[in-house]
């Protein structure tokens, strides 16, 4: 299964946090599973931290690296993601979980998050 990391579970999955549930932790562990982080996430990140929002002791650095460390695929935005962004209902007003959303409808993905929003779309997820 393809699994599409929300911004949150990919930094709670790289800080060991206890907030990811057991059922995220075994679909990122699971080896039949092939685990991705969005452009859009590191983007969000990098604005984050910038603004002071969230703090990383690794920084911007360190995110991107611990997705190469974790053999974890990088998702890059296309322009099929824009136009599925475009049809969304607006449910989610938030611009980085919209893309998340369409990149997980158009590759077929499942996105695995914490944000019961994403349950009102038409898409698998996990938590």
């Amino acid at each position: 299964m393809d699994i599409l990391l929300d911004t949150h579970a990919a930094i709670w999955f790289f800080d060991n946090d206890s907030r990811l549930s057991k059922p995220a932790v075994d679909a990122i562990y699971d080896l039949d599973n092939t685990i991705y982080v969005s452009i859009a996430s590191v983007w969000e990140v990098g604005i984050k931290i910038s603004t002071g929002k969230l703090t990383l002791s690794s920084g911007i650095d360190g995110f991107i690296e611990a997705i190469n460390d974790n053999d974890i695929r990088l998702l890059e935005v296309s322009p099929d993601h824009i136009k599925t962004v475009t049809e969304l209902p607006f449910i989610h007003r938030d611009p980085f979980d919209r893309m998340l959303i369409a990149q997980a409808t158009v590759e077929g993905m499942s996105l695995l998050t914490v944000d019961d929003n994403i349950s009102k779309y038409n898409i698998e997820h996990i938590w």
